[in-house]
């Protein structure tokens, strides 16, 4: 199974003196990596207690070894290079291979023993977002513990208090690390296999980045305007679709450790908020929704029945995190005649063209390794999406257990919105009925050129 997923150990660890019992260091866990952007199928767990296992969007979720009845992961922190979307690559920091790293996947009660190895040229930290533990566990450098120098192994042991959603990432030049790509998701099973059962169970991260055109590496002193929003750092369409049968039960965990909020909007559904950082929440305090809203260092978990079959849209709704290679120095041209103002540049600059027309309209080539804006392409034509945009695939004939992407959606015959084709209803324009005898509303009718 891991060859099949593209699984490699590595070898020639090395470990600092003291951060590691010497007892401990023959018996390190073995480094499980993978570099691949597809999303693997969830991993079922091999031993201990039984769960439901997720599906990372475009991720992961790390193996384990049972020592003395204690599960010990083993994250590598380390320079990775992760593809965005086909046509880009980023140079980003993160662990095992890949940014965000893989999900941790635990069941409550569960005690848990964390190898974390430094392989950066700066020391880091990792923090466990939300987790209750021992204080000298929390992972905050110079409050907690001291940093975790390059080359060094530190061990964090404490047991899965609590079940719920997760992250974790460094309290350690958290803005640089953070902005590099730091940063993965944790899931602590209920002990109660029956607990909320759900078919199936995706999470992801929201991530946020500032790289020019051009170029490969995030500008990490970047705090709001950035140009590139992913979903677990992946720009649409390089993200992997969520497919479900119909009828099915669907839950989505969604966290941000991005600079911003995002409202996550789901077309075709409602679904009901029934996980916060916190916890579960009661059943006595959700009600039907079509879009949350996911704060800085949030996380929410989203269920909802698949009752519609078709390719339904997964977005942030901010309308340019739906969007790549942002640019907010570009000027508004709407409205604007440019021809004689292009044509008098081209005279005195040769093959001048306007460069929002020729890279938008015209489809003029861009800087290597940059996406272009809205390059998705769907069963009807173009999607104009981009970023943090992806689909609910929802079909009849779909496997229990199934993850592979079905292809698009043919709908019945007659379901789908068509141009009309006939003459179009004469525009009827006068005064507007009064809204009341005190106040009438009119309606000015137009006498020449419309007034800018």
């Amino acid at each position: 199974m891991l060859s099949r997923r593209r699984f490699f150990s590595s070898a020639g660890l090395a470990v600092a003196a003291g951060a590691v019992a010497k007892g401990a260091l023959a018996a390190l866990p073995e480094i499980v990596s993978r570099d691949s952007p597809a999303m693997a199928p969830p991993l079922a767990p091999p031993n201990g207690r039984p769960y439901r296992a997720v599906a990372t969007l475009n991720g992961w979720s790390l193996p384990w070894r049972m020592r003395n009845g204690i599960k010990e992961f083993h994250l590598v922190a380390e320079p990775v290079i992760r593809e965005i979307a086909p046509g880009m690559k980023a140079n980003l920091w993160g662990y095992n291979g890949q940014s965000p790293g893989p999900t941790i996947e635990v069941v409550e009660g569960d005690r848990v023993r964390m190898f974390v190895t430094n392989r950066l040229a700066e020391p880091t930290s990792i923090h466990w977002h939300g987790q209750r533990l021992p204080n000298g566990m929390d992972g905050v450098v110079g409050l907690n513990q001291p940093s975790i120098k390059p080359g060094q192994t530190y061990v964090y042991e404490f047991v899965a208090q609590r079940a719920g959603t997760f992250m974790y990432h460094p309290h350690a030049d958290e803005t640089t690390q953070m902005a590099m790509g730091m940063m993965g998701f944790w899931v602590t099973h209920s002990k109660d296999p029956g607990f909320m059962p759900v078919d199936r169970d995706y999470v992801f991260l929201l991530n946020a980045y500032d790289i020019s055109p051009g170029s490969y590496t995030p500008k990490v002193s970047t705090m709001l305007d950035f140009n590139l929003w992913t979903f677990n750092s992946r720009a649409f369409p390089g993200t992997a679709p969520m497919v479900a049968r119909l009828g099915e039960r669907v839950r989505i965990r969604v966290g941000n450790l991005t600079m911003t909020n995002h409202p996550i909007h789901l077309h075709g559904h409602e679904f009901v908020v029934v996980g916060t950082d916190g916890g579960w929440t009661s059943p006595g305090s959700r009600w039907p929704e079509v879009t949350t809203d996911i704060a800085v260092g949030q996380m929410r978990a989203i269920e909802f029945t698949a009752a519609a079959p078709g390719d339904w849209a997964f977005h942030c709704h901010k309308s340019h995190h739906t969007m790549n290679a942002m640019s907010h120095a570009v000027p508004n041209t709407i409205g604007v005649e440019q021809g004689d103002l292009e044509k008098q540049i081209a005279a005195l600059v040769p093959g001048y063209m306007n460069p929002e027309m020729s890279a938008m309209q015209m489809n003029m080539p861009l800087p290597a390794n940059t996406l272009p804006m809205m390059t998705g392409a769907g069963r009807y034509g173009d999607i104009e999406m981009g970023g943090m945009f992806t689909v609910m695939k929802i079909r009849t004939d779909l496997a229990h257990g199934d993850y592979r992407d079905p292809g698009w959606y043919h709908a019945p015959a007659g379901s789908v919105a068509y141009a009309w084709e006939g003459d179009p209803p004469p525009a009827v324009r006068g005064d507007a009925p009064a809204t009341s005898e005190s106040a009438p509303y009119h309606v000015r009718k137009p006498s020449g050129p419309m007034e800018h």
